[in-house]
């Protein structure tokens, strides 16, 4: 799981050279200040699922099935709210303001990166979901702890890279 995220983490970073370096170069809108909103609901809910994973993972190391199955549907609920949330940013931006990948400079670089960070969060979400099924159907135990806490690594992963995607497009890039 370390060499996957390592390597990850090299593909994100050459999304967001990207996006850094076209910022401000779109010859014609729409402009990120003109039509990108802060998506706080949003990266809250995400950044608080990696708190109810890691509340997920420790339930069942102390062997309370209930309370993983709890906390891990609460993390995918919370994951899921922020690809919805996600998904009605792109209709607004794509059917309100003309906004697509091939529109202009901004539009192929935040699709690209926002994009595959929507990938990765819908990825995690089938992940997390496999093993809520597994743990609804009593095939997750305390013994299997350790592989579940590998998982929680790389939603932790996708947590970490939105606060990058974040800060790049909605703070540096407005």
């Amino acid at each position: 799981m370390a060499c996957m995220i390592l390597a990850e983490s090299c593909l994100f970073a050459v999304f967001v050279a990207a996006y850094l370096f076209y910022i401000g170069k779109s010859l014609s809108g729409p402009y990120p200040q003109d039509v990108l909103d802060t998506p706080v609901a949003a990266t809250v809910a995400l950044l608080s699922s990696s708190l109810t994973i890691t509340l997920a993972v420790r339930a069942l190391r102390r062997g309370g099935r209930g309370a993983f199955a709890l906390w891990w549907a609460l993390t995918i609920a919370l994951g899921a709210y922020f690809l919805l949330a996600t998904a009605l940013e792109w209709r607004g931006l794509i059917y309100g303001h003309h906004l697509t990948i091939w529109t202009n400079l901004f539009g192929t670089t935040y699709f690209s990166l926002v994009g595959f960070h929507a990938g990765h969060v819908t990825v995690g979400l089938l992940l997390l979901g496999l093993v809520l099924v597994l743990a609804l159907r009593g095939a997750v135990r305390a013994a299997d702890a350790e592989r579940v806490e590998v998982l929680s690594w790389y939603w932790h992963f996708v947590d970490v890279v939105w606060v990058v995607v974040f800060t790049v497009v909605y703070v540096v890039g407005r």
